[in-house]
């Protein structure tokens, strides 16, 4: 048998390409570490999804965040959000609207979807503030203030979660304020005061905080506010329901908790 021998440079070419493949495999682990993002394994049997999640109005930034987070660290999972007021996420989901799993401003939403979801789970709460004009022109330093008839004032819709809030507050204060406008989430609220279409609104103190240099915040006491809980579940009619059933639990994780947190929402 004749044994052919290859060039010095072929078998130099051969032997780089030889080390090169494994370091080529490493290139991504070493990414991930540097950018301090562990990819995670898919579980046994589970596939890669593309889920479709529903969430309040006021998750808006801080989702988006969130789900760039998740997509990193579970490779081939998609996540698409339908951000809404809450009270138009729950007739969505009545309408058999094709999602994976909801995230809604309060308690009452979601419980009375008891028969469409999973579990719900409490992920983050919040509180109200009042958004007036940057640099607060008007003076307003209460929630007796929002009763001056020269001021326009708006607020969410009694059927949206802040609306619902914010009635409460000014009813358990026994004050009387008579709208301009009433929203159907509260990002339409806070457009309005950033718009200079209102004079002040009520609103959680995370949008306020997407607004900086648009909006001021007035703080609300804790003794006088409310406590808003952002409950989240899979939804039954789910077709990635091991997928959804991973997302709505990392919710609750260390990482997602943080990235609430700095967005300005508190631990459930």
């Amino acid at each position: 048998m004749t044994l052919t021998l290859a060039p010095p440079r072929a078998a130099a070419a051969v032997l780089t390409a030889a080390l090169l493949v494994p370091l080529a495999a490493c290139g991504n682990d070493a990414a991930d570490s540097e950018s301090g993002t562990q990819a995670t394994p898919l579980a046994p049997g589970a596939s890669a999804a593309d889920l479709t999640v529903l969430a309040a109005a006021s998750l808006t930034d801080v989702f988006r965040t969130a789900g760039a987070a998740y997509e990193r660290s579970h490779p081939g999972t998609r996540i698409t959000f339908s951000f809404a007021g809450s009270q138009e996420l729950a007739a969505q989901v009545r309408q058999g609207a094709p999602a994976d799993a909801l995230v809604t401003a309060d308690t009452r939403t979601m419980d009375g979807l008891r028969a469409d979801t999973g579990t719900p789970e409490i992920i983050a709460t919040n509180r109200l503030v009042i958004a007036t004009a940057e640099g607060n022109p008007d003076r307003i330093d209460g929630l007796e203030d929002l009763a001056d008839p020269g001021l326009k004032v708006v607020l969410a819709a009694p059927e949206v979660p802040v609306g619902r809030y914010g009635q409460k507050i000014l009813d358990a204060q026994k004050i009387t304020v008579k709208p301009v406008s009433q929203e159907p989430n509260v990002r339409a609220v806070l457009s309005k005061v950033e718009l200079g279409e209102a004079d002040a609104g009520i609103v959680y103190k995370t949008d306020a905080a997407t607004a900086p240099g648009k909006v001021d915040a007035v703080e609300i006491p804790d003794a006088r506010n409310a406590i808003a809980e952002y409950p989240a579940a899979t939804l039954k009619t789910s077709e990635n329901a091991e997928a959804a059933t991973a997302f709505v639990a990392w919710l609750s994780s260390p990482e997602a908790q943080k990235i609430l947190g700095d967005a300005g929402f508190q631990r459930p």
